[in-house]
């Protein structure tokens, strides 16, 4: 299968790049621009990040990215290539984040009663009015405000420091809005508890919110593209490996560059915990956060998992009522 999606894409690619009749979208990655205190390290380890606050940015190939769109199907949250079906699945996030798929949903309240409160309380600061807008964050405040700690800083300090990081790298990294440079504050309430951070199904979120900007950048006014783009480029080399670039680099985790992950010298770094929940990589459900709810149809993509693939059931849909929910209405409504 992969030899005949490689020869499908290479030609959607070569398209793209041999004419100007495409368009070419755009997308955003807020990478935090540095890496974490060594101190952190074992609250982000304590959460299910800390594969995740490793990653590395790089640059996007957006021609890529917009030929797969190309191919995007919203009623099965699939690729239909000539030759079958493929998509990012759940697998794809476990193992190259390390992010827990199993769980409770990434849900709470998004409309937050006093923000500059709740900020205060578990980031122990509060931003000004320039840095706050609707309960959004500009990422320049907490960069400003915690990537600097002090040598005699207390846990307290720590736990606080290290919640301010995993929001940006939920929103920075793993679930980028396509159009600002903001952080919602509606994960926070989240992070309250460090020790039940990892009970939450982040890597299906992660994929929610991909498959959502997918549905959205198929229609044809659509310019720029949130959602974790760097899963989805890393997720194609993995199935185009004549366009990834060989790496002569000692092989580390996470996966934050091309790897196939079944090659032995691979599967030795991958950690153990990123397979406890790989009998759901090929179930159907949906996966959820917070206003958006998708359908993951990993019986479509058998193939992918090195299983035989047979007819698979109608996709299931979750109607337009709620996947119309885009939080662009009016404040406080939609």
């Amino acid at each position: 299968m992969a030899s005949l999606i490689n020869k499908e894409l290479s030609h959607i690619c070569d398209t793209v790049n041999n004419t100007g009749s495409y368009r070419i979208l755009r997308g955003r990655v807020n990478g935090v621009g540095y890496s974490p205190d060594a101190r952190l390290m074992p609250y982000l380890e304590l959460v299910g990040f800390g594969s995740a606050a490793l990653t590395r940015t790089f640059d996007l190939r957006y021609d890529l990215i917009s030929a797969l769109v190309e191919r995007w199907r919203p009623e099965t949250h699939t690729f239909h290539l000539p030759c079958g079906e493929c998509t990012t699945t759940v697998e794809d996030a476990a193992l190259q984040f390390g992010l827990p798929i199993d769980g409770d949903a990434v849900t709470g309240v998004i409309v937050i009663a006093e923000p500059a409160a709740l900020c205060y309380s578990l980031l122990g600061a509060s931003p000004s009015d320039a840095e706050f807008t609707f309960s959004e964050l500009k990422f320049t405040w907490p960069i400003a405000n915690f990537q600097h700690l002090s040598d005699n800083a207390t846990e307290k300090e720590l736990v606080c420091v290290a919640r301010a990081y995993i929001m940006h790298i939920i929103r920075g990294v793993l679930m980028p809005n396509s159009n600002n440079n903001k952080v919602h504050i509606q994960y926070l309430p989240l992070l309250a508890d460090l020790r039940s951070v990892h009970s939450y199904s982040w890597g299906s979120a992660v994929l929610a919110i991909l498959y959502r900007e997918l549905c959205r950048t198929i229609k044809p006014n659509a310019i720029d593209m949130g959602g974790c783009l760097i899963l989805l480029q890393s997720w194609a080399l993995y199935w185009m490996p004549f366009l990834a670039s060989v790496s002569h680099q000692p092989y580390v985790y996470p996966l934050f560059i091309w790897m196939p992950y079944r090659r032995p010298e691979i599967a030795t770094i991958i950690p153990s915990s990123a397979y406890v929940d790989s009998h759901l990589w090929c179930t159907n459900a949906p996966i959820i956060s917070f206003n958006v709810v998708e359908w993951y149809h990993g019986d479509r993509v058998l193939r992918q998992f090195g299983c035989i693939q047979y007819i698979p059931d109608p996709p299931m849909q979750v109607g337009e009522e709620v996947h119309g929910k885009n939080k662009r209405g009016r404040h406080r409504q939609h």
